[in-house]
């Protein structure tokens, strides 16, 4: 982090900190601060804010779901999964929300309720482009090529330059059998840095001969 930014986050931390002492019941503030805490890393400083934000107003959908992605990384994908489906309880199209209890239900090995969530996710906010990513994942894994090409394809319009998405299209492509635009597409991950699978390039190669 340069050191500009950190002072700037620094100053905005101790801006928020004192919101929050001198009002202590400013849901906002708290909930602000747990971001900022997340974004600096502090997860365990965020999670007490949002916890506090959630005291004040258990119905704030976004500190349920930020407060979930921190016990997500944590590895308490059970207590995610209860935050999560809480706030869809209060606003059922919160897509993040469902984007999260698809990552879930993929790491439950649930595929068909990871597709399920992913759908619903990209159906309330179709602009999420690691949603379409998580969904071309899936529903490899689930050999439907088509479905996973369309949903490639739209992550690399909405992030042209996410190496992922490149990768996530390259394979798509290869199960399409268009191993030109795959290779094309391999070739744009690799270059944006992604550390593509060699067992795949090889495979790929030898599809072109």
């Amino acid at each position: 982090m340069a050191e500009n930014q950190k002072e700037d986050i620094e100053k905005v931390i101790e801006e928020l900190q004192e919101q929050v002492k001198e009002s202590p019941e400013n849901v906002i503030a708290h909930h602000h601060l747990g971001l900022v805490y997340m974004k600096v890393g502090k997860m365990e400083e965020a999670a007490k804010s949002l916890e506090r934000a959630l005291e004040i107003d258990p119905l704030s959908v976004e500190s349920l779901i930020n407060l979930g992605a921190i016990y997500f990384g944590k590895g308490d994908i059970s207590k995610a999964e209860e935050l999560n489906e809480k706030a869809l309880k209060i606003l059922p199209e919160a897509a993040q929300a469902h984007a999260n209890l698809g990552l879930i239900r993929q790491q439950q090995d649930q595929i068909e309720k990871a597709i399920e969530s992913y759908e619903k996710a990209a159906k309330y906010n179709p602009n999420l482009a690691s949603v379409w990513m998580n969904l071309t994942s899936v529903l490899t894994m689930k050999g439907e090529d088509e479905r996973a090409l369309k949903a490639a394809k739209k992550a690399v319009e909405l992030e042209p330059d996410s190496p992922l998405a490149h990768n996530n299209l390259a394979v798509a492509l290869y199960f399409g059998e268009d191993f030109k635009k795959a290779k094309q597409h391999m070739e744009k991950a690799e270059l944006l840095g992604y550390s593509v699978d060699p067992n795949f390039k090889a495979s790929l190669d030898q599809k072109l001969g």
